[in-house]
């Protein structure tokens, strides 16, 4: 009994018994009322739990409500019943667009890389933008200059969507918008980039430009706005890195290479892999408004597939299915750069 109670009673010599360590009864003070704390730290705070609470409701009606649909993807597509009273029709969507031999297995493959091929390229091409921006930031050394430049580089990312579509449109297209061809068309085939034939016939009705206006919309859209991580992860380094880097005769490339890079890999290694997991999540808005049946074979995505099958084919398990099979690569690529993130660099998400 008394080696028992040794684990949470102490012994008093002036009493000559034993008696609750004074730190067990503040813990078990804590213990038994520990809700009650936190409903006076709520009820403290209360005003940023109500700020709280609008995105609590977006997730909650956007994120998490939505994920109930995704039975349909195993169920007999029927506009009547609900999900929950269809029956069960397994995994045949999910067979006919992966192995169905037929024009809408080809329209999901095609689809289908052409969502990895943008996601790529963005990734290859749009990822180091943002990181070279905030290195220019660091070296403006007026503060005035620097914000605005900042603004400046920011401002795209608070355009709307359409907006900034409607102006690509204007820049490159031939059509309603403008007469004649647009400025960047016109710049194209003065430096001899493209024909005229091509300029004329409008840029977004090819094919093989797509790709690259998408990208470089993409880039002028969110490489500021970006690099917002990066700069907040480039200030945080202490002076005295740079001090002894001046010392050893580094110069600023060099304290870029030696000193700025290696202090932010962790955040540029955290920023890649959320990245590589949004890889297949290309939003359907941007290339909806941008495309059309000329482009199909290179700017159709499997958000627009879904929407066609969905909305306009009425076939809400295969428009599903195609979204859960993209949701599902996604899910393997972040499984995967996190483990090779962590096993190479000792970072990871989780």
């Amino acid at each position: 009994m008394k080696q028992m109670a040794s684990d949470f009673l102490v012994y008093d010599e002036a009493s000559g018994s034993f008696v609750q360590d004074p730190e067990q009864v503040v813990r078990d003070d804590v213990e038994k009322h520990y809700w009650l704390h936190v409903g006076r730290m709520i009820a403290k705070d209360w005003r940023l739990y109500v700020m709280l609470l609008p995105m609590l409701l977006v997730f909650l009606f956007w994120r998490y409500f939505p994920m109930y649909e995704l039975l349909g993807c195993f169920k007999v597509s029927d506009e009547v019943l609900p999900v929950s009273k269809q029956l069960f029709s397994g995994f045949s969507y999910f067979r006919r667009l992966l192995v169905g031999g037929d024009e809408l297995s080809a329209n999901f493959w095609r689809a289908l890389r052409n969502t990895f091929l943008l996601s790529f390229y963005g990734l290859v091409f749009g990822f180091p933008i943002p990181i070279i921006l905030a290195l220019f930031f660091n070296e403006v050394r007026s503060n005035i200059a620097r914000s605005f430049y900042q603004v400046l580089t920011y401002l795209p990312k608070f355009m709307s969507t359409v907006v900034m579509t409607s102006l690509t449109t204007m820049l490159v297209k031939q059509g309603s918008l403008i007469s004649g061809m647009g400025v960047v068309s016109r710049a194209l085939v003065a430096i001899g980039l493209i024909s005229k034939e091509a300029g004329q016939a409008g840029l977004l009705n090819d094919p093989a430009f797509f790709r690259s206006i998408y990208q470089i919309t993409g880039i002028w859209e969110g490489a500021g706005y970006g690099s917002i991580v990066y700069f907040a992860a480039i200030i945080a380094i202490s002076p005295t890195s740079y001090e002894a880097a001046q010392i050893d005769g580094a110069g600023k490339m060099a304290q870029m290479r030696y000193v700025v890079l290696p202090s932010i890999l962790s955040t540029i290694v955290i920023m890649l892999i959320t990245n590589i997991g949004s890889l297949l999540s290309i939003g359907y808005e941007k290339v909806l408004l941008l495309y059309n049946t000329n482009t199909y074979v290179t700017a159709d995505v499997v958000s627009t597939f879904a929407q066609r099958q969905g909305l306009l084919g009425s076939s809400k398990g295969i428009a599903s299915a195609a979204e859960m099979i993209n949701n599902l690569v996604g899910m393997f690529l972040v499984i995967g750069a996190n483990t090779i993130a962590r096993k190479a660099a000792n970072t990871s998400l989780y």
